[in-house]
C-alpha cells in the first residue's frame, strides 16, 4: 500500500505478463453425458480460450488442492469428511444433484484451490480469472444446487483471518441467489455479500445477503447494466474493499436453460467489463469466477463463459497491468 493506504499493484519487469488464468485438468472428470450439469464445460472453456488465441496451455496456472483445514474455515469438518469419503446421506445427495465419485471429490477440492490461487494472483497483480468456481449454493454443513464446497466463503475466511485483507466484497451476478455464501458469511461483517439474481428462481427459500437485488424475469441488457453501474458506484466507495470476488455467472443469458433473464452476448460482455473497470478504476484488486451456465450446446456454453476471460483481457491491457 502507499502512504494513503491504497493498494499498489506489483510492477512487472521484463517481458509482458499475461492475464493470470487458473485451470486444471481435474476440472472435467468423467461424468454421465446425459446429466444436466455440464461437467465438460471447463475443459471446453480451456480449449476455447486456447483456440481463440487468448492463452496457451503452458500459460495457464495450475492450482494445488485446497487443504482440509482451509476448507474448515467455512465448512463443518464432519461434512468435509462425509463428502470426501462418499458418505453423504440420501437427502444431501438429493440436494446436491451430482453423483459422487473419487474423481469428482478430487475435482472439488482442486477447484477451491484454483479460486484461492486466483485470489492470490489478483492481490499480487490486480486481476485474475479462474476457469471454474462460483459454488455459491454450498452451505456450512451440506451441499446444494450442484455446489459442494463454497469457494467464495472459503477465500473470504482465509484472507480475512490471515490478515491479507481487511475487507472483502463478493459481487455475485449469477442468476441464482448466492444463498450458501450469504448464510456462511452472515456473521462475518468484513465479508460483504452482494447478490443480483432473478427474483423468481432457485433457491425457493432465499437467504439474506448484505445486499440482495432481486431482478424481474425477462430483464434485458440496458436495464441490467444500469443496475450494475448504479450498485458499484455506490458500494465500492462506501465499503472500500481490499478485494472483490466477482461471480460472472452466464445463466443470465437469454439462451440459458436454467435462467429467466434476457441478456445477450454483448450484454454479458458489457457487464463483465463494467465490473472489472469499476474495481480497477478504484485500485481494488478483482478476481473472476465463472459461476453458473447451462446448455445442451456445450461448446456454445463454453464460448459464453469465455466472455469473462476475453473481457478481462481487454481490461487488463487497457489498464496497463501487463
Amino acid at each position: 500500500m502507499d502512504n494513503a493506504g491504497n493498494i499498489q499493484f506489483r510492477p512487472l519487469t521484463g517481458s509482458k505478463m499475461p492475464l493470470p488464468l487458473i485451470y486444471h485438468d481435474d476440472y472435467s472428470p468423467d461424468f454421465p453425458a446425459e446429466h444436466r450439469f455440464p461437467m465438460d464445460k471447463f475443459r471446453l472453456l480451456r480449449d476455447h480460450l486456447i483456440e481463440s488465441g487468448l492463452t496457451t496451455d503452458a500459460q495457464l496456472l495450475r492450482p494445488d488442492v485446497c487443504p482440509s483445514d482451509v476448507l474448515a474455515l467455512a465448512h463443518d469438518p464432519a461434512y468435509i469428511q462425509r463428502y470426501m469419503s462418499g458418505d453423504l446421506s440420501r437427502e444431501d445427495q438429493r440436494r446436491l444433484g451430482l453423483p459422487w465419485s473419487e474423481a469428482l471429490a478430487q475435482r472439488t477440492v482442486r477447484a477451491v484451490g484454483g479460486s484461492l490461487l486466483a485470489a492470490e494472483q489478483a492481490l499480487q497483480h490486480g486481476m485474475a480469472c479462474h476457469l471454474a468456481g462460483g459454488t455459491h449454493h454450498a452451505h456450512y454443513d451440506h451441499p446444494a444446487g450442484f455446489c459442494i464446497f463454497n469457494d467464495l466463503a472459503v477465500i473470504s475466511h482465509y484472507l480475512l483471518e490471515s490478515g491479507r485483507v481487511g475487507r472483502i466484497l463478493i459481487f455475485d451476478c449469477d442468476v441464482h441467489q448466492g444463498d450458501g455464501t450469504a448464510r456462511i458469511l452472515a456473521n462475518t461483517p468484513d465479508a460483504i455479500t452482494v447478490s443480483l439474481h432473478c427474483e423468481k428462481n432457485f433457491p425457493a427459500r432465499k437467504a439474506e445477503s448484505d445486499w440482495d437485488i432481486p431482478l424481474p424475469m425477462g430483464m434485458g441488457d440496458d436495464d441490467y447494466l444500469k443496475v450494475v453501474d448504479d450498485l458499484l458506484n455506490y458500494l465500492l466507495p462506501f465499503y472500500q474493499p481490499d478485494l472483490v470476488l466477482y461471480d460472472a455467472g452466464v445463466d443470465v443469458h437469454k439462451d440459458d436453460a436454467l435462467g429467466y433473464l434476457q441478456l445477450t452476448d454483448a450484454g454479458v460482455a458489457a457487464r463483465d467489463e463494467a465490473v472489472l473497470r469499476h474495481c480497477l478504476h478504484r485500485d481494488i484488486p478483482v478476481m473472476g469466477v465463472i459461476g453458473g451456465g447451462y446448455s445442451k450446446d456445450r461448446k456454445a456454453l463454453a464460448r459464453r463463459h469465455g466472455i469473462l476471460h476475453h473481457s478481462a483481457q481487454k481490461v487488463w491491457l487497457s489498464a496497463g497491468l501487463n
